[in-house]
């Protein structure tokens, strides 16, 4: 049976540079694949080849068998794939709510002119996206936060609402970038609790810097140094890696030594 998501020998270069170099992993459903590394290894440019955003120079991407390579990010949000980035992209003016009810745009499929007519089927495809944005708030924590606007909701609420986005979509992959980046311990506890939810029902893939959360949170682990893969295994084994301990010499060495499991 095929992963959800299985990334090929996946390489790009800007200027001559080679920014990723021949990475490959799978990622299968209900389970988390966290990608860590130093600053510039190249972990934001493989999750923009496989989002769509970049095109590979080689390499492939596959979604449940099917060849994905190369498609436009609205393409691969139609065949199940949500994304979120590093820095919030909300917004600020509007509720969480309708914030959350973007999410569902790859399920909506009335017409300009049904709208302007507001046919029945528009009042009915408005409710559902409207109860499965419910859904995603609930499920992230953030229902009782439904109808305030966005611009007046904490950091740390403002990150899980994003993931409330991208399970709006209904999607088989979900990529987080950075989810917990900025947040205190307590708002990476609760992101960290979220992500336990629904790990078990969607295929994740994790980029992130806090390895206390990463070693606790993950089924597998890939490390990448200078767009290379430099490990790939169980917490246990990268964080007993002695290529990994070298390549986070500095901030990160020693909170991966201890990071629990």
């Amino acid at each position: 049976m095929s992963a959800a998501l299985e990334v090929r020998d996946l390489g790009i270069a800007f200027g001559g540079v080679v920014a990723v170099d021949g990475v490959s992993f799978d990622a299968p459903t209900g389970e988390i694949l966290s990608i860590i590394g130093p600053n510039g290894a190249g972990k934001t440019t493989l999750f923009n080849m496989v989002s769509g955003l970049y095109t590979p120079r080689s390499g492939s991407v596959r979604m449940g068998g099917e060849d994905v390579s190369g498609l436009p990010p609205f393409r691969l949000a139609r065949k199940g794939m949500s994304r979120t980035f590093q820095n919030l992209q909300v917004f600020a003016q509007q509720t969480a709510l309708d914030n959350v009810m973007v999410g569902r745009a790859r399920w909506e499929s009335t017409t300009l002119l049904e709208d302007l007519l507001r046919l029945p089927s528009v009042g009915r495809q408005n409710r559902q996206s409207r109860e499965r944005a419910m859904a995603a708030l609930e499920r992230t924590g953030l229902a009782t936060h439904a109808n305030a606007v966005a611009g007046s909701l904490s950091y740390g609420v403002l990150k899980r609402l994003e993931i409330a986005r991208a399970l709006a979509s209904e999607p088989k992959v979900l990529l987080l970038d950075e989810p917990a980046a900025g947040c205190n311990a307590v708002e990476t506890e609760e992101i960290e609790h979220m992500l336990r939810g629904i790990a078990g029902e969607v295929s994740v893939v994790l980029i992130e810097h806090d390895m206390k959360m990463v070693m606790r949170l993950s089924h597998q682990v890939l490390v990448l140094n200078q767009g290379r893969i430099l490990a790939q295994g169980t917490p246990q084994e990268v964080r007993e890696n002695p290529d990994v301990i070298a390549a986070y010499l500095g901030s990160h060495a020693k909170e991966l030594a201890h990071a629990e499991g």
